[in-house]
C-alpha cells in the first residue's frame, strides 16, 4: 500500500512523447548526425551547413541533448556513441532508413489511429485507393532504400539467430521474404558450413545479389525469385521468416506456415521471428503497438504471441516448437518437422 497521491505527469509524457519522436525523426531527415560525424560543430555552424533558420533551431538542438541524442561540450553540438554509429548514413551500421520511411510515411498516416479504430480500414496509400507496395517494387530507387530499412530492422535479430539456433546440424537455410538479405548474409558470415540463399519477388533479385556480393558470399547464396502465396517455397533444412506473417490474415498466416512444412525435409525447422507479443500481453509493448500498426497497414495483418504461433505449427503438422527471445523487442518460434 502506498499513501502516495498520483500525478498527471506520465499521463502528459505519454501523451505528448510525439514532440520528442518528430524531434529524432526530423534530424535523421536532416542528416543532422551524419553531418556531426565528421565533428562538433557549433549550433550557428549547424544551422548554416543544415539550410536552417535560427529561431528554434537551438531549442531543438538542446532538446535532442537532453533526450539523450546528441552531447554538447563547450558550445558545439556532437554525435552520442550510438547516434554516431546508427544514424550516420556513411557508416554500413546505419539503421535510419526504417526511421526515414517512419517519417516520411507512418507518422501522417497515424494521425488518423482513430479513424483506423472506428473503421477498421487501413490509413496508408490504400485509402487513397493506392497500392504502397505494388508501387514500391516497381521503382528501384524507392524499393532498395525500403529494401536497406528492412535490413536496418532485422540487424540484429538477424546476428542473435546466428548465435542461438544450433546451425550444426542443417546445412541449407533460405530466407522467405528476404529484402536485401541480411539474415542469410548474416548466418553464412557467423556458420561457414552453409549455403542457400532469399527468397523474394523478383524486382528485388538485383539488389539482394548486390548486398550479397558486397559481403563476398555470392557463391553461397542465391536468389529464388517468387510470390510466397502462388509459388511453392524452395526447400531448405531451414526456412526463416522475419517480418513477415504479421503483414497477413490468420488464414494467410496459416497458409504460409503451411507451405514452410511441405518444402521442409524431416527434421527440418521453421525460424518465425518478429516483435512477437508475450504470451501475456502486457510486458512487449512494441510488439502490441506494432500490430496497431497493421491496422494503419494492412488489410487484415496483426501481431500474436509465441503461444499463438505455437499452435498454428503444431495444427499444420509440427512435431516440437519452442519460443526463444532475440534482440530488443524481437523473439523467435521455431517449429522442427
Amino acid at each position: 500500500m502506498t499513501n502516495e497521491q498520483p500525478t498527471p505527469d506520465g499521463l502528459l509524457q505519454l501523451g505528448l512523447a510525439f514532440w520528442g519522436s518528430k524531434a529524432l525523426l526530423s534530424a535523421v531527415e536532416l542528416g543532422l548526425f551524419t553531418t556531426l560525424a565528421r565533428g562538433p560543430l557549433t549550433g550557428k555552424a549547424l544551422a548554416a551547413e543544415l539550410g536552417l533558420q535560427r529561431r528554434g533551431t537551438t531549442d531543438w538542438l538542446d532538446a535532442l541533448v537532453s533526450l539523450g541524442m546528441l552531447d554538447r561540450i563547450g558550445g558545439e553540438y556532437a554525435n552520442t556513441t550510438a547516434t554516431d554509429l546508427f544514424l550516420d548514413r556513411a557508416k554500413p551500421s546505419y539503421v535510419g532508413a526504417i526511421l526515414e520511411m517512419a517519417n516520411a510515411r507512418l507518422y501522417p498516416f497515424w494521425g488518423s489511429l482513430t479513424e483506423a479504430l472506428r473503421t477498421g480500414r487501413p490509413q496508408n496509400e490504400a485509402k487513397a485507393g493506392g497500392d504502397f507496395f505494388a508501387a514500391l517494387y516497381q521503382d528501384h530507387g524507392r524499393l532498395k532504400q525500403f529494401l536497406h530499412a528492412m535490413t536496418g530492422l532485422s540487424m540484429d535479430a538477424a546476428a542473435a539467430i546466428a548465435e542461438n539456433f544450433p546451425w550444426d546440424r542443417h546445412r541449407t537455410v533460405i530466407d522467405i521474404g528476404t529484402a536485401e538479405g541480411c539474415v542469410p548474409v548474416q548466418l553464412a558470415r557467423r556458420h561457414p558450413h552453409l549455403t542457400g540463399g532469399g527468397f523474394d519477388l523478383l524486382a528485388a533479385k538485383g539488389i539482394f545479389e548486390e548486398y550479397v556480393a558486397s559481403h563476398g558470399l555470392a557463391n553461397r547464396l542465391c536468389f529464388y525469385p517468387g510470390d510466397f502465396f502462388a509459388d511453392s517455397l524452395p526447400p531448405a533444412d531451414v526456412l526463416v521468416m522475419g517480418h513477415i506473417l504479421h503483414d497477413w490474415s490468420l488464414d494467410e498466416k496459416l497458409l504460409l506456415i503451411r507451405k514452410a512444412y511441405d518444402a521442409l525435409p524431416d527434421g527440418g525447422a521453421l525460424i518465425v521471428y518478429e516483435s512477437i507479443i508475450d504470451n501475456d500481453r502486457r510486458a512487449n509493448t512494441f510488439g502490441l503497438l506494432m500490430s496497431v500498426n497493421m491496422l494503419i497497414e494492412t488489410q487484415a495483418g496483426f501481431d500474436y504471441t509465441a503461444a499463438d504461433c505455437r499452435a498454428w505449427m503444431a495444427d499444420a503438422g509440427f512435431r516440437d516448437s519452442y519460443a526463444e527471445p532475440l534482440a530488443g523487442p524481437d523473439s523467435m518460434v521455431v517449429g522442427i518437422k
